[in-house]
């Protein structure tokens, strides 16, 4: 074939423009790649975390099983005991069986879960941030149980014979109902009663203080009213009043721990 022929340099030179092509598009590919690789490490690193956490509260609610029965007699107590409960669907008994071998298996494996939440924001952390991470760890858990302590011994005696008597209309109680709504109310009022931590850890990390916290009192209010609508099963002030002053003395402590916190951090 003669080189010096037009239509072998027109064929030539769309080779070349395919090759160049081809190479761009290959380097552009290979530059998406290595800029998607950290992306890719921290999504698995996220999945391997929570694998674990997971993994942790299944075990947790397996060993919970074994003492469900005395959970569930322990938590039937405020309404007369499980004779007062009546049963009205054949899954009914399961459920609850498996709901509160739940709520024990996420209180007794809080510790890990904890754990693999920090151990996933540690390694972008200075040395000092790590300390105040790790110091939550079992502070999560001790105001977790706080939380649900006081659901236990303060919220379900003041609820359950108001919302029971409420209209002095006689109430057929369901377990599942029954424990839906114990279960419910210990697990989100023991979240709210991480706040100070959660705050505490904020402004370790420099996220917040305490004198943006002293400043913005007034949403703070509104934002606790919200949750205590949210959590409390009816909005009665009684009920709703039980929820909010216990988390308006968390708002105050949280701003002490965040002024204290800012200290150290600044130290």
């Amino acid at each position: 074939m003669d080189a010096s022929n037009p239509t072998t340099k027109k064929r030539k030179r769309k080779m070349g423009d395919v090759l160049r092509a081809f190479g761009s598009a290959h380097r552009k590919a290979s530059k998406e790649l290595e800029t998607s690789k950290p992306l890719l490490m921290h999504l698995n690193e996220l999945r391997v975390r929570v694998f674990k956490a997971f993994a942790a509260v299944i075990l947790t609610t397996a060993i919970c099983f074994i003492f469900s029965q005395d959970m569930i007699n322990y938590l039937a107590k405020p309404i007369g005991g499980k004779e007062a409960l009546v049963s009205i669907e054949v899954t009914e008994n399961m459920a609850i069986f498996m709901r509160v071998a739940l709520l024990g298996g996420i209180l007794l494996a809080m510790p890990v879960v904890v754990y693999q939440v920090m151990r996933f924001l540690l390694p972008g952390l200075k040395k000092r941030e790590k300390i105040w991470l790790l110091f939550g760890i079992p502070s999560a858990t001790v105001l977790f149980a706080g939380g649900v302590a006081f659901t236990w011994f303060i919220m379900i005696p003041a609820a359950v014979p108001f919302l029971i008597n409420f209209m002095e209309i006689k109430t057929q109680v369901r377990p599942l109902n029954y424990f839906q709504f114990v279960t419910n109310l210990m697990f989100w009022i023991g979240l709210c009663f991480e706040m100070p931590l959660v705050v505490m850890i904020l402004s370790a990390l420099g996220i917040t203080s305490a004198k943006k916290l002293a400043k913005g009192w007034r949403y703070a209010i509104v934002v606790i009213a919200l949750v205590a609508a949210a959590v409390t099963p009816t909005v009665d002030p009684v009920n709703m009043g039980l929820v909010m002053l216990p988390l308006m003395g968390l708002y105050i402590i949280s701003i002490i721990l965040a002024a204290v916190a800012g200290r150290k951090q600044h130290g």
